[in-house]
């Protein structure tokens, strides 16, 4: 079998530095947003792909061998540490979005270790324009309703809890009781809501003006 030249040339070189160029761009948008995965975590994956897709190409041609074998791993492996970011946290998930990075910035870095330059700026550009389009949209187009958790804590001896429950009912589209902890003298709710975007304000100036509300959270 002829032996495997690991001798790297200036091709290998420039894709290295594409890749480590566009994995630090995808990288640092993540950790201004302080999220789990940042520059450090999101370059190394770039660059990981990169060099997995380099090694895979060229002992496949080789070896005679398919050139993707060693590449085509990456796709599964990668979905484990896009696992590690995502969490749910009370009546949310959070992490998607940068699992999400996660999984393009494998798929750019294999595309860069393949030589498809275009397609790798190409992607890396769309998913940049979708990042901060679809924040974009968030605000401007709200979707018609929403589901949060409402945390309210009151005195149990003012028996209000039924009529809270009852002005909640009225204002959004449905409400239950998620959890609920009695502590000394208080009682605290953590309701589950489907309210209208337009209604949000409507909720949150009626237990501003419900004085026997010691605290709320929404």
């Amino acid at each position: 079998m002829e032996a495997i030249d690991w001798n790297w040339d200036n091709i290998d070189v420039f894709k290295a530095l594409f890749s480590l160029t566009l994995g630090v761009i995808l990288g640092l948008e993540r950790e201004m947003k302080d999220k789990a995965a940042g520059l450090r975590t999101i370059t190394i994956i770039s660059l990981g792909s990169t060099l997995f897709t380099i090694m895979s190409y060229k002992i496949g041609l080789v070896t005679g061998t398919e050139t993707t074998r060693i590449a085509s791993y990456i796709v599964s492996g990668i979905g484990f540490l896009g696992a590690g970011v995502i969490f749910k946290d009370e009546a949310s998930i959070n992490g998607l979005t940068t699992a999400s990075i996660i999984w393009v910035a494998a798929a750019i870095g294999m595309s860069i270790g393949f030589g498809q330059y275009a397609s790798a700026l190409i992607f890396f550009g769309a998913t940049f324009l979708i990042i901060h389009a679809g924040n974009w949209v968030n605000k401007t187009l709200p979707s018609p309703t929403t589901h949060r958790t409402l945390e309210v804590k009151f005195d149990k001896k003012l028996n209000i809890q039924e009529e809270l429950l009852n002005q909640i009912r009225d204002i959004s589209e449905n409400s239950y009781i998620k959890h609920q902890i009695k502590e000394d003298e208080m009682v605290i709710l953590f309701i589950e809501i489907k309210i209208k975007t337009k209604n949000q304000k409507q909720l949150v100036d009626y237990l501003l003006q419900n004085d026997n509300l010691k605290y709320f959270k929404f």
